[in-house]
């Protein structure tokens, strides 16, 4: 018997043979999380709607021009949460418009929402 404990399954074997997954995890987690968001035209913020329909209703009146432009855009101004340009974020998913987010730092750190696709590094 040694002092970590008994047999072959002692705590220090345990603990040898486990490092190597943990390790493994963490790199691929970390990995993953090396977005942020980037502000365009001289913004210093960048806007998160809470999903992708809101995101595709705004976009659509804004396009419109004219009462529907204006309209879209006071309520792109209500409806998205403004976030600091550089603030780093988890991209859960993309399509060619935009991508799904979770904002991983900062005074909005948990949120989750939809942002344009060029609002991300």
């Amino acid at each position: 018997m040694n002092s970590y404990g008994t047999g072959d399954y002692s705590i220090v074997k345990i603990v040898k043979a486990i490092a190597p997954l943990v390790l493994t995890v963490a790199l691929l987690t970390l990995a993953g999380c090396g977005h942020k968001l980037v502000a365009h035209g001289g913004d210093t913020t960048v806007p998160v709607y809470p999903d992708k329909a809101s995101f595709d209703r705004l976009k659509s009146m804004q396009s419109q021009g004219g009462p529907a432009g204006l309209i879209g855009g006071m309520g792109a101004s209500l409806v998205a949460k403004r976030v600091d340009d550089g603030t780093p974020i988890k991209v859960d998913n993309c399509d060619d418009q935009g991508c799904e987010i979770e904002v991983l730092d900062g005074a909005s750190k948990g949120l989750k929402g939809y942002v344009a696709k060029d609002a991300v590094d």
